[in-house]
């Protein structure tokens, strides 16, 4: 028989969901507004007075090659990095489940890079990636490519992209892993003796079973690749060369921050957000229809 707990009137559960309703309005509902609102003014160079432009931002945005070409860069970016970081902790998953000898060792390692910020990440791949100081750059030297990141928009690329995926492969591993120990011996043993090989049991059974594990992955992957690689990129390439790397998100800063321009960032801000929403909707209608619960 089936227990739920009820309550009795309303003001328990109210008090209940209280602190949780009041962060999320300060933290997300709050600024979201702020930004809608600013988004129909260009303030002036000092600050001291805003013009309403109604959609002015907006449309100004629309017609701005940078800026639409930002959209593909994030495109890639998130695709590539979504891509990696999954592939990779899911093939390292299926190495730890099969593991006997050392399996706690192995996984601890694995864990240690999701501890590191992505800002530190981003050093560190830096340094190791520097033209002229670093480790990888160098040996690459001596195999004859001339390896550069600050010139090339596509190594520059690549570096963020592997160094984005870097810190997300210990995430994605810890929920492969947990989905493949939940999937029952009992049936991969009975393929087994039923005569189908490991790659052939792995696409017809265990793949299946882990899709809703995969499908909470790629929706997290996806808004991680779109918000929390900030700090990736600002260390590494700065969103260059020549806006290379620069995404929607790191625009957002940079026309913010540096170039001052409020009104047109946070237009950029309510785009991106509309963005994040519309993919995560997509994935929900569309995606979750193949995932076997």
């Amino acid at each position: 028989m089936e227990k739920r707990v009820t309550f009795k009137g309303w003001l328990l559960p109210m008090l209940l969901l209280l602190p949780q309703v009041i962060i999320t309005a300060v933290f997300f509902f709050y600024p979201a507004g702020q930004a809608v609102w600013q988004s129909l003014f260009i303030p002036d160079p000092f600050g001291l007075k805003s013009q309403f432009v109604g959609l002015g931002n907006f449309e100004f945005l629309l017609n701005d090659p940078f800026y639409r070409a930002s959209f593909l860069t994030t495109a890639i970016f998130s695709t590539l990095v979504t891509l990696v970081s999954m592939g990779v902790a899911l093939f390292l998953a299926v190495l730890a489940d099969r593991l006997i000898k050392g399996s706690g060792a192995y996984r601890t390692l694995l864990i240690w890079p999701y501890a590191v910020a992505p800002a530190v990440a981003g050093v560190l791949w830096l340094f190791m990636f520097n033209t002229r100081v670093g480790v990888v750059s160098w040996y690459l030297g001596l195999l004859g490519y001339d390896w550069n990141h600050v010139l090339n928009g596509n190594e520059a690329m690549g570096l963020v992209v592997v160094a984005s995926a870097w810190g997300r492969i210990s995430y994605n591993f810890l929920f492969f892993l947990a989905g493949l120990q939940a999937i029952p011996r009992s049936v991969i043993e009975a393929a087994a003796i039923d005569g189908a090989r490991f790659w052939t049991r792995f696409r017809t059974i265990v793949f299946p079973l882990l899709s809703p594990t995969t499908f909470f992955l790629l929706v997290v992957n996806i808004v991680y690749a779109f918000f929390e690689t900030f700090g990736v990129i600002h260390t590494i390439t700065s969103g260059g060369p020549q806006q290379s790397t620069t995404i929607l998100v790191y625009k957002v800063f940079s026309d913010g921050f540096v170039g001052q321009d409020l009104g047109s960032s946070a237009a950029q801000s309510v785009i991106l957000l509309f963005v994040v929403g519309l993919l995560t909707v997509v994935q929900f209608k569309y995606i979750e229809r193949r995932v076997h619960y």
